[in-house]
């Protein structure tokens, strides 16, 4: 296993909510971020959340694309994020969609975790390639 650490730059923009994702009491929102590190790329976040601001508690749920360098390797990926929130207590799983990888990154795998640190946002990826 291979692992890839570094920073990332993140821009939210709230989506319109459906019928469904009003009646649930969700939120979505889409993201750009920039990667720095070994991985050195540009991705867009399809993301769906829920969140109860007074138990620190919520979940949400996320589909990423990936484009650019992975330890020199060029290519695309995807993410899926399933993540949620106990009372402040983060549960991370963000995992390589499975057959996702393109170019030079075909047959990659991994998890990624993500922190955030006075307002800095780094990742954490580990990875193989089959």
């Amino acid at each position: 296993m291979n692992q890839a650490t570094g920073k990332f730059q993140v821009k939210g923009t709230p989506v319109e909510l459906d019928s469904v994702t009003k009646q649930i009491g969700a939120m979505r929102m889409s993201f750009d971020k920039t990667f720095e590190g070994v991985l050195n790329a540009t991705s867009v976040v399809a993301m769906m959340g829920i969140m109860d601001q007074s138990t620190g508690s919520g979940a949400y749920v996320a589909l990423e694309k990936i484009d650019g360098e992975l330890a020199s390797k060029k290519g695309s990926f995807c993410l899926a994020h399933s993540s949620s929130m106990n009372r402040g207590i983060p549960k991370q799983s963000i995992t390589v969609v499975p057959g996702s990888g393109t170019n030079e990154l075909v047959g990659l795998s991994g998890s990624m975790e993500i922190e955030i640190k006075d307002g800095q946002h780094f990742y954490s990826f580990t990875y193989s390639f089959e």
